[in-house]
């Protein structure tokens, strides 16, 4: 097929959007699974605290123990710990989660956080 000089522009124009559309699409899978993924590990810390009196001590060496079993990984902090912990503690609902937060980055959610409690 030979491509006249008015159809490439066009055709490279539909894959440009095709391409970012996917990207788009591809990134809103990731951070709904990120999210799901911090949303399970605050409610694990939070059932463990209430369920097997684990205290806010048990924090610390979680994170540790954490990052030492996936070094690449990034926001296994103790910090970043109590920010799921009270991400769980704010949306109990695993439902609601997946279906209302998908669409939110999980640091601008962090962000809307810190601004609800200055």
């Amino acid at each position: 097929m030979h491509l006249t000089s008015n159809q490439y522009p066009q055709i490279l124009a539909e894959l440009k959007v095709t391409i970012r559309q996917s990207r788009l699409k591809a990134s809103l899978s990731a951070n709904a699974q990120m999210l799901t993924l911090y949303w399970q590990i605050g409610k694990t810390i939070v059932e463990q605290q209430e369920a097997a009196s684990w205290g806010a001590r048990i924090i610390d060496p979680l994170a540790s123990d954490l990052r030492k079993e996936f070094p690449n990984m990034q926001g296994l902090s103790p910090k970043n710990l109590k920010y799921m912990r009270q991400f769980a503690t704010a949306y109990p609902d695993r439902e609601f989660v997946q279906a209302a937060l998908a669409q939110i980055t999980w640091y601008h959610h962090h962000l809307g956080s810190f601004y609800s409690s200055s």
